[in-house]
C-alpha cells in the first residue's frame, strides 16, 4: 500500500520511543532495545516496511517465549588482524549486527578491512541497516544472513534456501550512501505476509503454492521463487548458496535448511542463525580521494543515462533516500493491520500509545 493511501502517520521519534519502551518491558536490556528500534525505524523510514515496524510483534513473542535472550552476553574473539567471531548468545540479531560491524570497522581502521562471522544469533531485520552503518562512517560495508527455508531451488520442488539477503553500502561524498539491499529470492517472505495483511495481490513470478506453481495469492503461497523466477532462477539460487556458505558454514552454524522456522509454535528454542559482515577502508586500497572521486563520477554517469519516457534511472539507495526524506517530513505510515497490532501492544505492556500526526 502506498504512502498516499495511508492516513495514520507517526513521527520517527515517537516510534523509536514506543519500541524501546515496549522492548524494555518485554525484557530487553537497553542496548538490545536501542539496536532493535534503530534497525526497524531505519527500515521503515526508507520504505522497507516488510522489515521495519511490522516485525516488532514477532520479536516480542520470541522474547516472551524465551527463544531470544533480552540480556545476552555477547563475546567477540579476534582471530587474526582482520578477522573475528562474535558469539551472539541467542540475543537479538540487531544488537549482534551492529556490534559485529563495529568490530569489523575497528579492524578496518587498523589494517584496511575487517570481517566478522556471527553465530548463535537470531533474525536481524533488514541487512542493509548494517552495511549502512559502515558507509555512514566512511567504510564500504557488506552484510549477509541465512534464514530458514522459504525459497525453491531452480527447478526444485521444495523450499531449501532462506531468503538469504545481500547488502552492500558505500560512502558518497556530500550525499547519502550508495545502498544495495536485496533478498536472493524474488521477494522477501515478509512481503508475502505484508501483502496478505492488507489484501494485496503479489507480483507475478515471485512465489509458489504447495504444488510448486506460481501464485499471486498470499494465502496460497508456501514458497518463494529464487531471484530470476521460473526461467532464470539459477542465478538467485546460486547467490543464495553463496550467502549460506558465508553466514552459516563460516560461523559453524547449521545451514538454513535445518533451521527452525522464524514463525511457528516453538518460541522457546533458539534458532542459531548465522551472519557475516565485512568493512573496508577505501583509502587502504588507493590514494586518498581516489575512491570518492571515482564513485561520484560513476553515479553522475549512471544517473545521466537516457531512459524511456516518464522513467528515471536511479542508483541503489536513491528510492530509499527519497522515501526517507518524505517520511521524515510527513511521518511514518501504519497500515490498518499494524494500527491494531500496535494498539494491542500498548495496552498489553501498559505503554503510552503512538501519537498520530495531524
Amino acid at each position: 500500500m502506498s504512502d498516499a493511501q495511508q492516513d495514520f502517520r507517526i513521527a520517527r521519534e515517537d516510534l523509536e520511543r514506543f519500541m524501546e519502551a515496549v522492548l524494555a518491558a518485554a525484557g530487553a536490556d537497553p542496548a538490545s532495545a536501542k539496536a532493535v528500534a534503530r534497525a526497524l525505524v531505519t527500515a521503515s523510514r526508507m520504505g522497507t516496511d516488510s522489515h521495519g515496524l511490522r516485525l516488532l510483534p514477532h520479536y516480542l513473542q520470541a522474547l516472551g517465549g524465551g527463544r531470544i535472550k533480552g540480556a545476552p552476553n555477547m563475546v567477540f574473539q579476534q582471530r587474526l588482524a582482520a578477522t573475528g567471531f562474535l558469539d551472539a548468545d541467542d540475543g537479538l540479531g540487531h544488537l549482534a549486527g551492529y556490534t559485529a560491524m563495529d568490530h569489523a570497522m575497528e579492524m578496518a581502521d587498523k589494517v584496511g578491512l575487517g570481517a566478522v562471522a556471527v553465530g548463535n544469533s537470531s533474525h536481524f531485520g533488514a541487512a542493509g541497516c548494517y552495511a549502512l552503518a559502515a558507509a555512514e562512517r566512511g567504510y564500504l560495508g557488506m552484510a549477509f544472513c541465512n534464514s530458514d527455508p522459504f525459497v525453491l531451488l531452480h527447478d526444485g520442488a521444495n523450499p531449501f534456501h532462506g531468503t538469504n539477503p545481500i547488502a552492500f553500502a558505500a560512502p558518497v561524498a556530500g550525499e547519502s550512501p550508495y545502498l544495495l539491499d536485496m533478498a536472493t529470492s524474488s521477494i522477501p517472505w515478509n512481503r508475502v505476509q505484508q501483502y496478505g495483511a492488507i489484501g494485496r495481490e503479489l507480483p507475478d513470478q515471485v512465489a509458489a503454492n504447495a504444488a510448486g506453481k506460481v501464485s499471486r495469492v498470499p494465502s496460497e503461497v508456501v514458497a518463494l521463487l529464487p531471484l530470476g523466477g521460473s526461467d532464470f532462477g539459477f542465478k538467485g539460487a546460486g547467490l543464495g548458496g553463496m550467502v549460506e556458505v558465508l553466514s552459516s558454514t563460516l560461523s559453524g552454524m547449521q545451514h538454513g535448511f535445518k533451521l527452525l522456522p522464524m514463525g511457528g509454535p516453538d518460541m522457546s528454542t533458539p534458532r542459531g542463525v548465522g551472519h557475516f559482515f565485512l568493512a573496508m577502508k577505501p583509502d587502504a586500497f588507493v590514494d586518498e580521494g581516489t575512491f570518492a572521486k571515482g564513485l561520484a563520477d560513476y553515479l553522475a554517469d549512471l544517473r545521466g543515462q537516457a531512459v524511456s519516457p516518464n522513467a528515471t534511472v536511479m542508483a541503489p539507495g536513491d528510492r530509499e533516500w527519497r522515501c526517507q526524506a518524505r517520511r521524515d517530513a510527513e511521518g511514518i505510515p501504519l497500515d490498518s493491520a499494524n494500527q491494531l497490532a500496535y494498539a494491542e501492544i500498548a495496552e498489553r505492556y501498559r505503554i503510552a500509545p503512538l501519537i498520530r500526526l495531524d
